[in-house]
């Protein structure tokens, strides 16, 4: 697997995994018709709106935002390690475990289900349906 070099800065979220996250004021916050407040009161809501949640988010990134990549790196590196050294050896295993199993059970099924279905066949077989009018 190729590592990145360097991260890049401008599309941070390039397989638009957090596009449900994309607020913007108009998506909060609408007058309708017959219910405008001034211009001033809704030019600076728009303002605090954004200024607000730009502050409040780069504060709890630099607050969290290392920790909490680091804590997400790690459980993503316990997850690897529990599938290449846990759960894939356990998977074959058990693919070979039942492997045998469907060998065993198949030659049960063909020595007693099998000349029973056969049978029921045969017998079957031989019934005609005529379909009379009258």
């Amino acid at each position: 697997m190729a590592e990145q070099t360097e991260v890049d800065l401008i599309n941070r979220d390039p397989n638009n995994l957090n596009d449900h996250v994309k607020v913007m004021f108009e998506d909060v916050l609408g007058e309708p018709e017959g219910a405008h407040s001034a211009d001033c009161v809704w030019r600076n809501s728009y303002k605090c709106f954004n200024c607000g949640k730009s502050c409040c988010y780069k504060f709890l990134t630099y607050l969290c935002g290392i920790l909490t990549a680091l804590c997400w790196g790690c459980n993503f590196a316990c997850i690897t390690f529990e599938h290449i050294w846990c759960i894939t050896p356990f998977l074959r295993v058990w693919a070979i475990y039942l492997g045998c199993m469907q060998k065993f059970l198949g030659q049960c099924y063909n020595c007693c289900v099998s000349p029973f279905c056969e049978a029921c066949g045969m017998f079957f077989s031989n019934i005609r349906v005529v379909n009379s009018s009258g």
